[in-house]
C-alpha cells in the first residue's frame, strides 16, 4: 500500500514537472517570437537601433490645454472673442514589454473635485505610420468679448461647451533612418542624425453650446491632407532634438452655426488648414533616459471678413524611464 502511494505521488509530481516544462516552453517560444519580431532588422543601424532591452518603466508628467477664437464682422462692426479651457494635469506612470505599452494616469485635481472636464488621449508612434487622437469634453471655458464701440465682456466660466475630437495620422518615407518613437515612445534610440519626408491625414470634429445673451451653437466637421518633414537632430552621443510640423489642407467641411433663430454663415476661405507641430529633447545615458515633448494642434477655418475660427490644443510631457536589463 505505501508503495502504490509512493508511486502515485512520483507519478503526480512527474506530472506537474511535465506540465510546468511546457508552460515555460510555451513562454519561451512566445518571447523567442516576440522578440525575433522586436529586433527584426529593416533599418539601417547606423541611424536607428532598438534598445537592447525588454523591459521599461517610464513616469510621466503631463499638463494640456486648449483655446478657441472667433473673429468677424457683425452688421459692419468688428468682433472678436477668446475662451480659454483649465488646463489639465496627470501623472502617470508606464510600463513596456517588448514595444507592447500599458499605462496607468491620475488627475489630481479631479480627484479633489476641481476640474470637471473630460479628456482622452490616445497615440501610437510606429516606425512608418503612427497617429494622435485627443477627444475633449470641456466646460470649464472663461475669456472675453470684444465688439467695436462697445466695452469689453467679461466671459465666466459656465457659458461654454465644448466637445472636440482631434485626429492626425502620418506616413514617414525615410523609415530606415528617421525614427519618430525615438523622441515620443523610446522604443528605438537615434544614433546619427536623419529628417524624413511625411505624409499626413488630420480631422476634426466640434460641438460647441454657448448660453450668453442667446443660446449659439456650433457644429463642425472637416478633413485634411497634406504632408510635412521631421528632422532628429544628434548633436552627439546621448542627446536628441526633434522637430516636425505637418500643415494640413482641409478637402471637406460641413460647418454650421447659430445664434438664436440666426444662421450665420460660414463659407469655406483658402486656405483653411490642420496644423500638427511636434518637438522633443531627449538625453539618455545608460539605461536611463529622460525628456520633455510637445504636440501642438491648430485649426483655422473661415475668413476674418465674415467668420473665422481658430481651434488651439497643445499637450507637454516630461518623462523619465529605466529600462531594465534582460538578455535577448
Amino acid at each position: 500500500m505505501k508503495r502504490a502511494a509512493i508511486c502515485l505521488l512520483t507519478l503526480l509530481a512527474l506530472q506537474q514537472a511535465c506540465a510546468q516544462e511546457k508552460k515555460q516552453s510555451l513562454f519561451q517560444r512566445v518571447d523567442s517570437m516576440l522578440s525575433l519580431r522586436y529586433y527584426k532588422s529593416g533599418m539601417d543601424t547606423a541611424y536607428i537601433v532598438r534598445p537592447q532591452t525588454k523591459w521599461t518603466i517610464a513616469a510621466r508628467f503631463n499638463v494640456s490645454g486648449s483655446k478657441i477664437e472667433a473673429e468677424g464682422i457683425e452688421n459692419g462692426r468688428h468682433f472678436k472673442s477668446e475662451m480659454e479651457a483649465n488646463r489639465k494635469a496627470t501623472l502617470s506612470v508606464g510600463v513596456s514589454y517588448l514595444g507592447l505599452s500599458f499605462n496607468a494616469s491620475l488627475n489630481p485635481a479631479k480627484l479633489m473635485g476641481k476640474y470637471r472636464d473630460y479628456e482622452l488621449n490616445f497615440n501610437s508612434y510606429g516606425r512608418r505610420f503612427g497617429f494622435d487622437v485627443i477627444y475633449q469634453n470641456a466646460k470649464n471655458f472663461t475669456g472675453w468679448h470684444d465688439h467695436e464701440g462697445m466695452e469689453r465682456i467679461e466671459l465666466p466660466d459656465g457659458l461654454l461647451s465644448v466637445k472636440t475630437l482631434n485626429l492626425n495620422a502620418f506616413y514617414v518615407f525615410n523609415s530606415r533612418r528617421f525614427s519618430y518613437p525615438a523622441a515620443f515612445s523610446q522604443s528605438y534610440i537615434q544614433r546619427r542624425s536623419a529628417g524624413s519626408f511625411l505624409l499626413a491625414a488630420s480631422g476634426m470634429g466640434q460641438h460647441a453650446t454657448l448660453d450668453w445673451d442667446q443660446k449659439m451653437e456650433l457644429k463642425m466637421t472637416n478633413l485634411a491632407l497634406g504632408g510635412g518633414y521631421g528632422y532628429n537632430y544628434v548633436p552627439t552621443q546621448g542627446w536628441l532634438l526633434h522637430l516636425s510640423a505637418l500643415p494640413t489642407f482641409v478637402v471637406y467641411s460641413n460647418t454650421s452655426m447659430n445664434f438664436g433663430d440666426t444662421e450665420v454663415p460660414l463659407h469655406y476661405h483658402f486656405p483653411e488648414v490642420i496644423i500638427t507641430g511636434r518637438g522633443a529633447i531627449i538625453r539618455q545615458w545608460g539605461n536611463k533616459f529622460l525628456g520633455i515633448s510637445m504636440v501642438y494642434n491648430f485649426t483655422n477655418i473661415g475668413h476674418k471678413e465674415s467668420l473665422a475660427l481658430h481651434n488651439t490644443k497643445w499637450r507637454i510631457r516630461t518623462f523619465f524611464g529605466l529600462r531594465l536589463p534582460a538578455s535577448r
